[in-house]
């Protein structure tokens, strides 16, 4: 199966974040429009650049550039101190909001994420999932983010640093020679500086004369390095999106529909669907929902979304199912044009935290060996070999990809 990889990169993200955090506090300019910087104390020469606005940009200023450098360059800049509990806070949303879609998410910095979706895209696109999460992190949480859409990891990142700000951009394998062979040799990803003019002394000066070059050459030079190069070059690379491992606060899925809904027989359907999904993963890391919660986005974009909180923690996918039609119900009337519809549990708990009551033990037993032994067809032979009979007509709108352990 293809990987189907994103690439999420914060625009500016210590001055955005800053920018951000003032708003919320009450702040009657955005920073991020005005000439401003984050740096050192602004009392004293010593210090550097760590970001800059658009405006500070346009005066010269460059990131890296001394406090001093930027006051000669724009004398009435505005800096500010930077603050890493701050850009922690933010990060930290962005990996909640992010893990809304994948369990698979990699932090590559405190800024930017690779996500694998390739086990979690439904009857949806990899790209509009990507602008999807554009619009929603700028909606959300107040900030902008470049997504890069690739099937590997390199090119999603190449991507996400074409054109900014607020930009989703894909790199395909049929659009390297266009998109990424023109850009300059110095834009590949990972490629030292020292080495940009042995390179230049090879003539070899933009990133398709590196893909056409003779690889043996490279190698010769350059030892596996020059390899490397090479495939990078070429949109090679297979490694993998190091996800990390501990255990999740919540799991969710949504699906923007491929066609709007108005009636509720066939929001259940998907909402069952969705359940399935949810309690599968919650099963995979042996933990326990105490909440579901169900959103709903019209065809006019207004989004309403109720939670219930659970009497008993639960994985079974017959009582998600169950609580989130309840919820459904409450929330969808006539004539409500549904194009998104999602599904999430929090407030989780290890299994083995929980101490079930007498009264409820054989029901949850009974209920636990049905879902174990579809878990185990699932994994067998493939998640949608196996289909509850109350979502047969979903697969019209829905199409869940494969989950492995």
């Amino acid at each position: 199966m293809e990987k189907q990889i994103l690439h999420v990169d914060v625009n500016n993200a210590f001055l955005s974040w800053t920018a951000v955090e003032m708003l919320k506090n009450g702040a009657e300019i955005d920073i991020r429009n005005i000439p401003a910087i984050i740096g050192g104390d602004e009392t004293k020469r010593s210090g550097i650049v760590l970001a800059k606005s658009m405006k500070a940009k346009e005066c010269g200023i460059r990131t890296a550039d001394t406090i001093y450098q930027a006051k000669l360059k724009c004398p009435g800049i505005k800096i500010y101190p930077s603050n890493f509990k701050i850009y922690r806070k933010y990060s930290d949303s962005l990996f909640k909001l992010l893990s809304e879609y994948t369990d698979k998410i990699e932090r590559f910095s405190i800024d930017e994420c690779f996500l694998d979706m390739t086990e979690y895209l439904m009857k949806d696109t990899l790209l509009n999932k990507a602008y999807e999460i554009n619009r929603r992190v700028r909606e959300k949480l107040g900030f902008t983010v470049n997504v890069g859409v690739a099937h590997n990891k390199l090119l999603a990142k190449m991507a996400s640093d074409f054109t900014k700000p607020d930009k989703v951009h894909t790199l395909f394998k049929e659009e390297i020679e266009t998109k990424m062979w023109p850009l300059p040799i110095s834009e590949l990803f990972m490629l030292g500086k020292k080495t940009v003019p042995k390179l230049y002394n090879m003539q070899i000066r933009t990133i398709g004369d590196l893909a056409k070059a003779n690889k043996e050459v490279l190698h010769k030079k350059f030892g596996k390095h020059g390899i490397l190069m090479w495939e990078y070059a070429n949109g090679i690379d297979n490694s993998e999106v190091h996800f990390e491992k501990e255990k999740p606060k919540g799991i969710g899925n949504s699906i923007t529909l491929p066609e709007n809904i108005t009636e509720i027989e066939k929001l259940e359907e998907i909402i069952l669907a969705l359940a399935e999904q949810v309690s599968f993963r919650l099963r995979k890391y042996d933990m326990l929902a105490k909440t579901v919660n169900v959103q709903l986005r019209t065809k006019d974009f207004e989004d309403t979304s109720h939670q219930k909180k659970l009497p008993e923690a639960t994985s079974s996918t017959k009582e998600i199912s169950r609580i989130a039609k309840e919820l459904l119900n409450e929330m969808f009337h006539k004539p409500m044009v549904i194009r998104l519809v999602g599904l999430r549990v929090d407030n989780l708990v290890e299994k083995e935290q929980i101490q079930l009551s007498l009264f409820s033990n054989r029901n949850n037993e009974k209920q636990e060996k049905l879902d174990k032994v579809v878990d185990d067809l699932k994994n067998k032979y493939g998640y949608n070999k196996i289909t509850r009979a109350g979502k047969m007509n979903a697969g019209d709108y829905l199409n869940l990809k494969d989950i492995k352990k």
